[in-house]
């Protein structure tokens, strides 16, 4: 009877024992997950250069891959010529303005000598060795020598405002030109491959040489220097929990022995739903649960996917 008695204390103390390192003392449980990036290219391409791999830590910023952008330069290229080729479509207004100066010149020359002509017969009509006539048609060939003037001066004007407007009729096709090269200088910075957060490479999707798409996923990133742990709680619970509220997380560490790690509540979901069929609540019978996360701080050996149970 002792002998039978001591069995049923030893195992007794084994029962509670394991009760207060199992489950059952949990309040909620689930799997860790981390916030990930799915990264891809903003160009169609070739992939010149890509160095990632699976694994590997990544900082912000870094250029990881180089896309085949030789098209784009070549239409850049194409563009600027265009719009040097508009300089040479410009006109030259200055060998026709001077002809017209030239031609003014002229004009004047003979308004002054008609002015000096007319001066002339003012003095001869003083002495009575000209006619009024004389002095009457002077006058008129002086006024037809001035309007030849002012029209040729007109001219100029009219020249050089019609090459001014056809210059700029012509330069004002350069604008979108130069805004096309733009963009197309903008396109092929895009070229390459910038890693968007410090992280660990998680999974490789594509390799240096292959041809790639915009929008198509080369490489999945996410930072596991802390994880979070996505549990699930029942309705009695709600009311016991608040975001920003410190937790226990216990993850497996042998047999039947648990590590502890601190954490924190960061989201709680606003809307119920069934009980995943993977998760276990303490109300096993709940058939609505809410969804929780706590992030934890990782100190390497906790993975995603990893089970983990949280004390309040």
């Amino acid at each position: 009877m002792k002998r039978l008695h001591f069995i049923i204390v030893v195992t007794a103390v084994a029962i509670l024992a394991g009760c207060k390192n199992g489950i059952t003392n949990s309040d909620a449980s689930g799997t860790f997950e981390a916030d990930e990036v799915i990264v891809s290219s903003e160009l169609s391409g070739k992939l010149l250069m890509f160095n990632v791999q699976e694994g590997q830590q990544l900082i912000k910023d870094s250029v990881i891959g180089i896309v085949d952008a030789k098209n784009i330069s070549l239409q850049q290229e194409q563009v600027e010529a265009s719009i040097n080729a508009l300089n040479e479509k410009t006109a030259n207004v200055a060998p026709q303005i001077q002809l017209l100066q030239n031609q003014l010149a002229v004009q004047q020359s003979q308004l002054n000598n008609l002015q000096h002509e007319k001066e002339r017969i003012e003095n001869l009509i003083k002495a009575d060795a000209a006619t009024g006539k004389q002095l009457d048609d002077m006058n008129a060939q002086i006024d037809v020598a001035r309007k030849q003037l002012a029209v040729t001066q007109q001219q100029i004007n009219v020249q050089r405002n019609n090459v001014s407007t056809q210059n700029k009729t012509i330069l004002s096709e350069a604008n979108p030109l130069k805004k096309r090269v733009a963009q197309l200088a903008d396109q092929a910075q895009r070229a390459n491959i910038n890693n968007p957060t410090t992280g660990t490479v998680i999974t490789k999707y594509a390799e240096q040489g292959e041809i790639t798409s915009a929008g198509k996923a080369l490489y999945k990133i996410a930072d596991l220097s802390s994880l979070n742990l996505r549990a699930y709680i029942t309705g009695v619970q709600l009311p016991q929990i608040k975001l920003g509220q410190t937790v226990k997380v216990l993850i497996d560490d042998g047999a039947k022995k648990y590590k502890e790690y601190a954490g924190t509540i960061t989201w709680v979901s606003d809307k119920a739903e069934f009980t995943p069929k993977t998760i276990q609540t303490k109300e096993e019978r709940a058939n609505l649960v809410y969804a929780i996360k706590v992030k934890v701080k990782n100190d390497g050996y906790l993975k995603i996917g990893m089970y983990g149970e949280v004390k309040f």
